[in-house]
């Protein structure tokens, strides 16, 4: 199956993923529900899972082959202390709380990246999936970093992600560095 239908097929999921964490939205280093939630998944889709990195972040391990070259892939996870007003079936139903940033789509999108990595397992090495506490307000990379992040989970290079709603859909930017 193509990439773009597994995509095609995972979407409802995905969107119910996003729904879900928007609606249950937490500050940053309170994320214990999401983090829960992200263990889960990728503990259901065979990844070896840390929790408690930074208090609330999650890594997800994926190993295929025999190659020694490792990545890594991070995703914010907190939400902001907003009044959500959107009126959407999905809102916040935590008063004062919502993912008006973007991290409950962030999150959707690396479940569902890790669920396409562990379907098509077409890597050699090792790949870490980050999902950051606390990005927010509190410095969460900062204290990931500081905790041994990486000397816990060595990656020859890092990709994070963020939405950009002005993109077109289907399109993605990269900055250098």
């Amino acid at each position: 199956m193509k990439l773009s239908a597994a995509i095609d097929n995972a979407m409802p999921e995905l969107v119910a993923i996003r729904r879900d964490l928007h609606a249950h939205p937490e500050l940053g280093l309170e994320e214990t529900r999401t983090s829960a939630f992200i263990a889960r998944h990728l503990e259901e889709l065979g990844y070896q899972v840390a929790t408690g990195i930074a208090k609330t972040g999650v890594v997800g391990t994926l190993r295929n082959g025999t190659g020694s070259r490792s990545i890594g892939i991070r995703a914010d996870i907190d939400a902001l202390p907003i009044q959500e007003e959107t009126g959407v079936a999905y809102a916040s139903t935590k008063p004062g709380l919502m993912h008006a940033c973007g991290h409950d789509g962030h999150t959707a999108m690396l479940l569902g990246a890790a669920r396409a990595l562990a379907e098509r397992r077409n890597f050699d090495g090792t790949i870490h999936l980050i999902f950051q506490p606390a990005e927010e307000n509190a410095g969460g990379a900062k204290i990931m970093v500081d905790e041994g992040l990486f000397d816990r989970f060595p990656c020859d290079a890092v990709f994070a992600l963020h939405n950009e709603p002005n993109l077109p859909f289907g399109q993605f930017a990269l900055r250098e560095g």
